[in-house]
Formats: structure tokens, sequence, C-alpha cells
């Protein structure tokens, strides 16, 4: 996993789904590295761990704050720490806590983007690039994810989080997106 900024953090992504869901939701308008390096650093802020029931239930004012603490969690810590406990709360009521339910119960492709594409901060697009990132990198594969994906489940793609493995697919998919900007820019 190449996500974030640090192994530890790393390695988190690779075994919390929660830590995953969330560094997914936190990934706009923040490098891609900030995003997926802040659920390690929600985590040590939290005592050591990441629960969906625990975070749902914290005082609002009391977890801005754990968001706001130098330095932020995001560039929008206020909004995002909302969102966070939002995505903690769906994720208690729905699928009792367990982020990874999220997927595992998923019967397709298009029933897991929709799934993801409900969650608090997953439009349609960050919908599709995460079921990406869970085929590719996850071998989350139900029946037709690729074709639920989009463009974003395409083999050889350097277009997303979902392709990204080392240090050069790092950079190939930030030259896209900055392709893609000048593009959107420029019309």
């Amino acid at each position: 996993m190449y996500l974030a900024t640090t192994e530890q953090a790393n390695a988190l992504l690779e075994r919390d789904p929660l830590a995953l869901l969330i560094g997914m939701l936190l990934d706009q308008q923040i490098p891609m590295e900030k995003a997926f390096t802040s659920p390690q650093v929600l985590r040590e802020r939290l005592g050591g761990q990441l629960d969906a029931r625990a975070i749902a239930m914290h005082d609002p004012e009391q977890f801005e704050a754990v968001f706001r603490e130098p330095p932020a969690l995001h560039r929008f810590p206020a909004a995002m720490a909302k969102r966070v406990q939002a995505l903690a709360q769906l994720l208690v009521e729905r699928y009792d806590g367990d982020a990874e339910a999220v997927w595992t119960g998923a019967a397709d492709g298009p029933d897991l983007v929709r799934r993801i594409g409900g969650l608090p901060g997953f439009g349609e697009q960050k919908a599709k690039i995460f079921a990406a990132l869970l085929g590719k990198q996850f071998d989350v594969r139900p029946n037709g994810w690729r074709e639920a994906a989009g463009d974003y489940g395409a083999d050889g793609a350097t277009r997303s989080i979902a392709d990204v493995v080392d240090d050069a697919s790092r950079k190939a998919v930030r030259s896209f997106k900055q392709q893609q900007k000048a593009a959107a820019k420029s019309s």
C-alpha cells in the first residue's frame, strides 16, 4: 500500500476497513497522502483504536477538536469531523459498526458501487474509485465490479488511487489528475 506517507499508516489502511473508508472520505481538497495518513493520526489521538461506535458516540465538539489539533487532519477540519462522524453513525445503523460489511455484503458490482455511494461524503465518482481500489488492491471482486467502477476499474490505468501501487504510479496518477484539471479549466 502506497497511499499514505508512513509505513505505519499504510499498514493500518491494509488491515482496518474503517481506516480505509475514512482515508477515502478525507481524500478531497488535500493531497492524497495527507488524506490517507490522517486515519492513523486520528487513531493515535483517539487512544490507539478506530471504532465506528466510539466515533459515532463521540461528543461532536470534542471530535472536531481532535481534527483541529495541529497538524489538522484536513484542510477543513470542522466539516470533515462532521462527515467522519456521520459515516460512523451510518455504519453503526446499517452495518452494525462493521465497515467491511459495506463491501462484503454486496450482491454484485452495481450493488457495491450503490452501497459505497450511499455513505456520507461518497458521491458517484468516489464510489466508483473506491470500488476499483477494493477490486484492484483488496481482491473485493463481486460479479461486474470492473464495469460498475467504470474507467477506474480498467487494468493498466493510472487514473486514481486505485492504481497507486508504488512511487511511479503515484506520480502517474498525480500527473493524470493535473492534466484533467487543466483540461477542465481550459474548457
